[in-house]
């Protein structure tokens, strides 16, 4: 029982992490420019886990984690910020190998300020819901930071690829939450988010785990194409 959430951890990583030495796919070879990714991500993500911890937005389960902590949430929540993402940054590298995806530039327009749209006024509406107003505000400012001023163009990739992502996604956060056990690991208080629950889980934690590989992701392909471009001027110097 008290290992239950670091299995949850370990289950997630150890497969992507073995088929990352598979000669097909070579993810170690990206394995650097993942985790100065992920410092940077976790980081932030750690921070606001800290704080909304604190006033009671979530809150841990004592009877499934271990009770050792570090910066005051259990280790086991910090591991998540690793293996999660490392397992959806190698699915993004997987599906990115073997299948191309574009979208038309009115499509991905329309679907983006769209989106942005119904995040930002959700997330103004229910102004009084910590963690709906956050994520839903943040990641709406998020999206419209990436197409627009940073002008990514992997956007509509990521989008379709996260929602590959959601078959495993509803697997490890249905235990997190609750599905199979007496007790869920992680509990929410519903007074900070909407309320609506697909089967365990808070509507919310599908937004801010779209935020959180989205970030990943992010970082991940720029110290990736900054170490190209230097490997490509040292070869013309």
């Amino acid at each position: 029982m008290k290992s239950t959430y670091l299995w949850v951890d370990v289950l997630t990583i150890i497969i992507p992490f073995i088929f990352s030495f598979h000669p097909k796919l070579k993810f170690y070879k990206n394995f650097k420019f993942f985790f100065l990714a992920n410092i940077l991500v976790a980081f932030l993500f750690i921070y606001w886990d800290v704080l909304f911890t604190r006033i009671g937005v979530w809150g841990f389960n004592p009877d499934y984690i271990t009770g050792i902590r570090f910066v005051s949430l259990p280790i086991e929540e910090i591991l998540f910020f690793i293996c999660i993402p490392f397992a959806c940054v190698f699915t993004y590298h997987c599906l990115n190998l073997f299948f191309k995806i574009n979208w038309s530039p009115k499509f991905e327009n329309v679907f983006i300020l769209s989106l942005s749209a119904a995040l930002l006024g959700i997330g103004i509406y229910f102004h009084s819901n910590l963690y709906t107003t956050y994520t839903f505000i943040s990641l709406a400012f998020l999206l419209l930071l990436l197409k627009y001023l940073v002008k990514v163009k992997w956007l509509p990739k990521f989008i379709c690829i996260y929602a590959v992502l959601l078959i495993p996604f509803f697997i490890v956060n249905g235990v997190l939450t609750g599905s199979g056990l007496d007790q869920p690991i992680v509990w929410y208080n519903n007074a900070e988010n909407l309320g609506i629950r697909l089967f365990t889980i808070p509507v919310e934690d599908i937004f801010y785990g779209f935020e959180l590989i989205l970030l990943n992701v992010f970082f991940y392909d720029f110290f990736k194409n900054r170490f190209a471009v230097k490997q490509k001027q040292r070869l013309a110097a």
